[in-house]
């Protein structure tokens, strides 16, 4: 395993969220996920409840590949950073690595204000060429 430098990674997460060039996002997805790389997203709690609700226990909403990857993220950019609301960005000197896993917390920036609005836990395994091939994300308001 090569050397991970956390803090170069949640930098790089967080920029590919705000890329507004569909060619740079769609380098920078490859760039960051392996080709199988799966994305888990923990829906917030009214989304859960809700599917609870409806009988399905797992809520979880998942992006595997690259192509899901990016409508992911086109989607989430398309929603927040193209409408000038929000920026995200890497959170303080909150990234750590240990083995393949790396941990980071994320904000997601109030481009009127400067403050962040809200943000999120993500806990990520890493491949031998340093891509993410699992990403497990914890939004939190």
């Amino acid at each position: 395993m090569t050397h991970i430098d956390a803090r170069d990674l949640a930098d790089r997460y967080a920029a590919v969220w705000n890329e507004a060039d569909p060619d740079l996002r769609r380098k920078a997805v490859q760039d960051l996920w392996a080709p199988d790389g799966v994305h888990v997203l923990q829906p917030p709690q009214e989304m859960r409840a809700e599917a609870l609700r409806l009988g399905f226990a797992d809520a979880a909403l998942v992006a595997r590949g690259h192509d899901e990857l990016e409508a992911r993220v086109a989607r989430s950019y398309e929603e927040f950073v193209a409408t000038g609301q929000f920026t995200f960005r890497a959170a303080g000197d909150s990234s750590a690595a240990l083995e393949d896993v790396v941990t980071f917390r994320w904000e997601a920036v109030a481009v009127e204000s400067g403050e962040a609005a809200g943000g999120g836990l993500e806990f990520v395994t890493v491949g031998e060429d340093g891509r993410i091939i699992r990403d497990y994300q914890f939004p939190a308001l």
